[in-house]
């Protein structure tokens, strides 16, 4: 049985549609905002509400077209937390940030009950690490309350031994056709290949350079390889914080198609990402 939940205020509805709308008339970025203690980058850094609130401003005013707001880390090896921990975090924070920061909000949660919450206090969108199918009531949350929703691919494990496109290619079938059962539109899904979830290294670098197959499936992809460690593997010095790699990784993401960058570093990104795009555009004028 599906709960019942008041659906989108005209305000959150707008705003979604302004996210959504922009989705494919240039690369769009997605702020990081961790309300955590042990996020691998960030945690701990903006807990409270005024560090919350100067960060998401902070992004906002350096171009963020939404900011993912996150009260339980999913770093490998980060301990879970309670939906009731993770509610904790979140709520004195969310509704100040909706009604504070100019730019659209979503919320990174597996759970259909912080999902649910975080719709009621305004997000436009669900950013679900488990695609669906980690939480049976996730999608029909996701479609009474009418907000956008990005589904990740991730697995357990990493098997080396895998096409790791494939693999993603069936979770994603599988994830949409749990979507359209419970009714949610086609337009408001996004694709996730899951960067570091559940794979090698060597896979991580393949799906990038192999994100033009997930076009097939006619939905925007979101990428998120911000920070992560499989890049100090590309970098003499091994440091996977480096800002050079993170944005080389996006770049040759967005040449295959990608449409939407999950980033911690705003300002550079749009920076970096409007330079592309101006090129790019050049380029198909040209011939």
């Amino acid at each position: 049985m599906r709960a019942a939940m008041t659906p989108p205020d005209e305000d959150v509805a707008a705003r979604r549609e302004r996210f959504l709308a922009g989705i494919g008339a240039r690369p769009m970025v997605m702020g990081i905002l961790n309300l955590t203690p042990d996020s691998f980058s960030d945690g701990g850094k903006f807990q409270d509400l005024d560090a919350a609130l100067a960060r998401a401003a902070r992004m906002a005013a350096d171009g963020a077209d939404i900011v993912d707001v996150g009260a339980e880390s999913t770093r490998p090896g980060a301990t879970p937390v309670s939906a009731a921990a993770e509610l904790a975090r979140l709520e004195p924070v969310l509704a100040e940030l909706v009604r504070r920061v100019d730019v659209p909000l979503s919320i990174d949660t597996y759970k259909a009950t912080v999902a649910a919450r975080a719709a009621e206090l305004g997000v436009v969108a669900v950013n679900d690490v488990g695609g669906l199918q980690r939480d049976p009531a996730m999608a029909d949350v996701v479609a009474q309350a009418q907000v956008a929703v990005v589904i990740m691919h991730s697995r357990p494990a990493a098997d080396a031994a895998i096409d790791i496109v494939a693999d993603i290619k069936r979770s994603f079938a599988r994830s949409l056709a749990i979507a359209a059962r419970a009714g949610i539109p086609t337009r408001h899904i996004m694709l996730d290949p899951g960067i570091a979830f559940g794979k090698t290294s060597r896979q991580n670098r393949e799906v990038i350079a192999r994100i033009a197959e997930l076009k097939e499936f006619m939905l925007p992809i979101l990428i998120g390889v911000s920070r992560k460690s499989f890049l100090g593997s590309l970098i003499d010095r091994g440091l996977e914080a480096s800002l050079a790699g993170t944005i080389a990784a996006n770049l040759a993401a967005a040449a295959g198609g990608a449409a939407i960058f999950r980033v911690h570093d705003v300002a550079e990104h749009v920076a970096a990402l409007r330079v592309f795009d101006t090129i790019r555009a050049a380029m198909v004028r040209a011939g």
